[in-house]
């Protein structure tokens, strides 16, 4: 399996890392199979996060007797120092480790600093003294506050949403991440399931020698075919463009990425998968999204309140409210045509 370094933390690991966010779906037994199946074949980068529920536990008791064999990194959505001294305590004693390597700040509205009135900087800077944590890093949605991360000199690892959908302006960062040699982690290599061929996205990322991209694992066929990826399947070929610019002419501009923090919705519309609904029922497999179940969801719709919640939460600044009525539209259309 390709190998890159994690810029000045100076770790080399597989060029597939492990985004342990859908072992929340399934059961220990399960999770701790995808786990060691992982390692197995090479994956040594575990990214996990204090919110997703039990992922950590998973891992914790699948790999406990393997911990010299990979890399794992955890986040905590801290916004005081008293916090993040609990969700640290949290995620050692899940984990079963004395350390963790790479401990993040998750996606927080602003780049914590030294000397911070949250503290959140400072705590993590002792952490690392008492060697509770190797390497402080940080993950983001938005692309400013991203840049501003870079610019601070102050983390070792950036992680941010990447693939072959990029603007030019997010690709010119990653390029600057490696000049800077701060270890770049792309989250959303498949757009939260909008991209259904992996093999387009990996060979993009792959262009970029210093970008690790963290596949999320769910089911065992998922993980087989990103660890059968090698050099050829990191080489974008002729056919590989031509699905680039294809991808690129549906899916580039304002879609949900899938990131869920417009929720809650005091209407409970499951704004993620509705607000992109027409994209899912043409790239997925739309029947799963035909159900009566489903169908009581996007009606809900109807129920918006107009609130405004959603787009102030919207690290893309997408206004769903604005954009979920004709989502309903195509939808119902979908169905008188295709039931």
């Amino acid at each position: 399996m390709r190998r890159i370094k994690l810029g000045r933390t100076g770790l080399y690991v597989s060029a597939t890392g492990f985004g342990a966010l859908p072992i929340q779906r399934v059961t220990f037994e399960e999770a701790g199979a995808l786990l060691n199946r992982a390692l197995d074949g090479g994956v040594e980068y575990i990214d996990t996060a204090r919110a997703y529920t039990d992922s950590e536990e998973k891992i914790g008791r699948a790999l406990e007797s393997r911990k010299s064999e990979f890399i794992i990194a955890t986040k905590t959505q801290a916004k005081t120092a008293d916090k993040f001294w609990q969700d640290l305590e949290t995620s050692l004693k899940n984990l079963k480790r004395d350390s963790i390597d790479v401990y993040q700040f998750h996606n927080p509205p602003f780049v914590p600093q030294p000397g911070g009135e949250d503290g959140l900087y400072d705590a993590a800077l002792k952490a690392r003294e008492k060697g509770m944590i190797r390497f402080i890093g940080i993950t983001q949605h938005s692309i400013e506050r991203a840049e501003q991360a870079l610019s601070s000199g102050l983390y070792d690892t950036i992680e941010y949403p990447f693939n072959h959908l990029a603007t030019e302006r997010e690709a010119a960062f990653v390029r600057r991440c490696a000049e800077e040699d701060v270890g770049f982690i792309c989250m959303k290599a498949l757009s939260g399931g909008l991209v259904t061929d992996a093999r387009i996205p990996y060979a993009y990322i792959s262009s970029f020698g210093n970008a690790l991209p963290i596949w999320g694992f769910q089911y065992m066929w998922e993980l087989e075919q990103v660890l059968g990826f090698g050099e050829k399947e990191a080489q974008i070929t002729d056919e590989i463009a031509a699905l680039i610019q294809k991808d690129r002419s549906e899916l580039v501009g304002a879609f949900c990425r899938s990131c869920g923090y417009c929720l809650p919705c005091p209407a409970d519309i499951p704004i993620p998968n509705a607000n992109r609904m027409k994209q899912l029922l043409g790239r997925a497999v739309w029947q799963n999204f035909v159900t009566p179940e489903w169908q009581e969801k996007m009606e809900r719709i109807d129920s918006c309140i107009k609130c405004g919640a959603c787009a102030k939460r919207c690290p893309y600044e997408l206004k769903p409210y604005e954009t979920l009525p004709a989502q309903l539209a195509y939808y119902r259309a979908f169905i008188k045509s295709h039931t």
